[in-house]
């Protein structure tokens, strides 16, 4: 498998001949008068962890399951691995692999169990089919797991299985549908080190996500999808740059306060505050240093202690709110 080398490397020999992963052009996918995505395109280089964000029913798994050729579009075109989407689904579908949501094991069956049956499903046998499901347990570190039943396994350990199971023929392009939701950060950590490993060993990685800092840990670059449009593209730092302010960040002494405060500072920098009541804290856009010391002023006017303030960079999540108006941390619904 060729491509791109990722983290800046040299490309492979003949590597600058082989097609984008993805390109697609004015994809459209309606359900009754809803259109779920609507001309949205998208060029995704080979080797790349390449996210998709957007709020609850954005169009982002729509997207991902036209392109995975489980949704035909209504309209547009798209090659995927250098294979037409309309013309060569075989091919498209020989060349990926697919986690969604929420794992596809058979629960009464091991770990090791799992996975030997997926091995002799894409034709490996005898010794060869355990060689391989030995080698990715041992990869997702699952060894000591392998013998027991997956109902007994933890949120973590089901979400490595099922990645690993898409791994049984390592594909071109890994399509990853919400791929740590519902782990705890310890898991989620886990999650991370592989699709890293993943990309570091030539796979393209296109996934979606609810978690802007998983997108700002992971993502080479970041597409915004809202209401079904492609709303803007580019790396994290791009992505905000592109707002084209700072941020005011402000902690308070007294949370009870946190109302007040946040009225005050709309209405002298004119946005809209994100307020997070675990250490009273509040953020909102200021256009210069001037404007944010203004509305520091005003706070102290009216006798809100701060605990904590500093001028800087939006947060990636600062920068989705901004570009959407929606919450993140949104679970996606069965159109999104």
């Amino acid at each position: 498998m060729n491509g791109h080398a990722p983290g800046g490397a040299m490309p492979m020999a003949g590597a600058e001949t082989l097609p984008l992963a993805v390109s697609a052009f004015g994809l459209v996918k309606c359900f009754g008068d809803v259109r779920a995505v609507d001309g949205v395109d998208l060029d995704v280089q080979r080797g790349a962890i390449f996210a998709i964000l957007g709020p609850n029913g954005a169009g982002k798994t729509t997207l991902i399951r036209m392109l995975a050729t489980l949704t035909v579009p209504d309209a547009g075109r798209a090659s995927v691995m250098g294979h037409n989407l309309i013309a060569a689904p075989h091919k498209v579908r020989a060349a990926i692999a697919m986690t969604g949501q929420f794992a596809s094991l058979d629960e009464d069956l091991t770990g090791r169990e799992n996975l030997l049956l997926l091995a002799r499903l894409w034709g490996f046998r005898g010794s060869k089919a355990k060689a391989r499901a030995d080698d990715l347990l041992e990869a997702f570190d699952l060894s000591e797991a392998a013998h027991k039943q997956v109902n007994a396994y933890s949120g973590g350990m089901r979400r490595r299985l099922d990645i690993a199971a898409s791994l049984i023929v390592t594909p071109g392009l890994l399509f990853l549908d919400e791929p740590t939701t519902g782990l705890d950060p310890v898991a989620r950590q886990g999650v991370w080190r592989m699709i890293r490993d993943l990309a570091g060993a030539g796979v393209t990685i296109l996934l979606t996500t609810q978690y802007l800092d998983e997108a700002d840990q992971l993502a080479d670059r970041i597409a915004v999808i809202d209401h079904g449009r492609k709303i803007a593209e580019g790396t994290s730092r791009e992505l905000k740059a592109a707002t084209g302010s700072g941020t005011l960040h402000v902690a308070l002494t007294d949370a009870a306060r946190l109302g007040t405060a946040a009225r005050l500072l709309e209405a002298r920098l004119g946005g809209k505050v994100q307020s997070s009541a675990e250490g009273a804290r509040l953020s909102i856009r200021a256009a210069t240093p001037e404007q944010a010391n203004e509305a520091l002023a005003s706070l102290l006017a009216e006798g809100i202690e701060l605990a904590d303030f500093a001028m800087g960079s939006p947060s990636l999540d600062e920068v989705f709110f901004a570009l959407t108006g929606a919450s993140s941390a949104t679970d996606e619904g069965t159109s999104g």
